[in-house]
This record gives structure tokens, C-alpha cells and sequence, in this order.
């Protein structure tokens, strides 16, 4: 029995186990558990692959197996995140209506959210049959997504300031998570490419944006721990999208 070529999948269904275990927090209503197993989840999500190409043991298998975990973690989870924190914040702003009125809102508003599950699947089955993500993306990943989502969560319960400004301001106010949901949904399928964390090789010429963007992120965290992880993934999306137009205006002069 070769034990290498199921070590990816071992890692897959790490990542699925960690999305099992965050959608049960987050019905709990510890949406900060739930944001840290997601961190891991994503992390697991990062070395299968790794390990499918340091191991070259790569395969339909592992690609369909790898796109169902992270149906769970990266497109049920965020969805039902994003529900929780639609429904507490609606709680406040709509108890002054009247009792009808504010039921019906409370109950339907929520919703809303399950929108970023249906485009996370839209968004991985696109990803599994177009031939022109092999070495990046079109459309934000839906690991990003959901990482960009579960960060809400830390930064409302530790009340995250950033020079004094508080962030659980703007990211604990109702319309800023719906308009977030319908942004980060349309991103998801957007024709929007996007550069991938996939290193060939480990020269500076080859991965000089991958290296460049990960150095910043650390350095943002380091400074500003998970108030950062916004900044990061809007950053990963201007880079990328600074990177492409470089490309086409290199390819016209050419």
C-alpha cells in the first residue's frame, strides 16, 4: 500500500473536519472558534496541495475531494457567519420598528447571506473546469473569501482599534455586511485574475509579487494582528490586479 498518495487527501479532510467542527461553533454562537478553525482549515487547504506537488501525487481524486471540503468550510461556514452577524446587528437597528414590521425584517434579512454560499459553489464549480486557473485564479478564491469573513467576528469581540479608530464600527454595522456579502459575492465570479500562492520554484525572479505580498502581509499582522486580514486580501486584489495591467501594457509595447 502506498501511504504517500493519500497523505493530500489526509490533509483535504483535515480542512473538511475543521469546517464540520466551525459550523457547529458558529450555531453555538462562538464565532471566534469558528473564525480560528477556519484559519487552520486554510492552512491545511494551503499544504495539500503542496504536498500533492512535493509528493507528485496529484489526481482527479484529490482535486474533486479538495473542492467538497471547501464547499463546507469556504462556502457553507462564511454563509453562515455572515447570518449570525446579519442577525444580531439586525436586532438593534430594527427593535425601535414596530413589532410586525421588525419580526418580518428579522427573519428574512438574514438570509441575505446564504447568497456568499451559492456563489462560493458557483465559484468552485467554474474553478474545476476552466482550463485557465491551472496556475491562478479568475475570481477571488473562495478561501480568501471566507477568511476576509470569519475575521469580522475577531474584530467586533476584541473591540479592534486602529490608531485610535475602531474598526467594530464600520464592520459591526448592518449595511456594511450586507454591502460586504454582495461584493464579495460578485468577486467570487468575477473575470477578475488573480495570482496564486503556487510556487514551481523558489527563485526571487519567478515569485517576486508572491514573495513581495507575503512579506507585507506578515508585516501587517505583525503590526496589527487580525485587523490586518482585511487589508490583506483588498491588498492581494489590488496586486494582482496592478500586476495584470503591468502584463498587458508589457505584451502591447512587445
Amino acid at each position: 500500500m502506498n501511504i504517500k498518495k493519500h497523505i493530500p487527501n489526509a490533509i483535504t479532510c483535515g480542512n473538511l473536519l475543521c469546517g464540520c467542527i466551525a459550523i457547529v461553533a458558529a450555531f453555538k454562537g462562538n464565532l471566534v472558534t469558528t473564525a480560528y478553525l477556519v484559519g487552520i482549515a486554510a492552512v491545511l487547504d494551503f499544504f495539500d496541495g503542496f504536498a500533492a506537488r512535493l509528493l507528485k501525487v496529484g489526481g482527479e481524486m484529490g482535486k474533486q475531494l479538495d473542492s467538497l471540503a471547501d464547499m463546507v468550510t469556504f462556502g457553507v461556514v462564511p454563509g453562515i457567519v455572515m447570518y449570525k452577524l446579519i442577525s444580531q446587528d439586525s436586532v438593534y437597528l430594527f427593535q425601535s420598528l414596530s413589532k410586525d414590521l421588525s419580526s418580518t425584517i428579522l427573519v428574512f434579512l438574514p438570509f441575505i447571506a446564504f447568497i456568499i454560499t451559492i456563489f462560493s459553489a458557483v465559484r468552485l464549480a467554474k474553478f474545476n473546469i476552466d482550463t485557465r486557473q491551472t496556475d491562478s485564479f479568475i475570481g477571488v478564491p473562495t478561501p480568501a473569501n471566507s477568511i476576509l469573513i470569519c475575521s469580522i467576528p475577531l474584530i467586533n469581540a476584541y473591540q479592534a482599534e486602529i490608531f485610535g479608530f475602531q474598526i467594530h464600527s464600520i464592520t459591526g454595522n448592518l449595511y456594511f455586511l450586507i454591502g460586504l456579502s454582495l461584493l464579495m459575492s460578485y468577486l467570487l465570479i468575477a473575470e477578475l485574475p488573480l495570482f496564486a500562492l503556487k510556487f514551481k520554484n523558489f527563485g526571487w525572479d519567478a515569485n517576486k509579487l508572491r514573495y513581495s505580498f507575503l512579506i507585507i502581509s506578515v508585516l501587517l499582522l505583525i503590526l496589527f494582528q487580525f485587523i490586518a486580514i482585511p487589508f490583506i486580501i483588498f491588498l492581494y486584489i489590488l496586486l494582482s490586479v496592478i500586476s495584470n495591467r503591468m502584463n498587458k501594457t508589457k505584451t502591447t509595447e512587445n
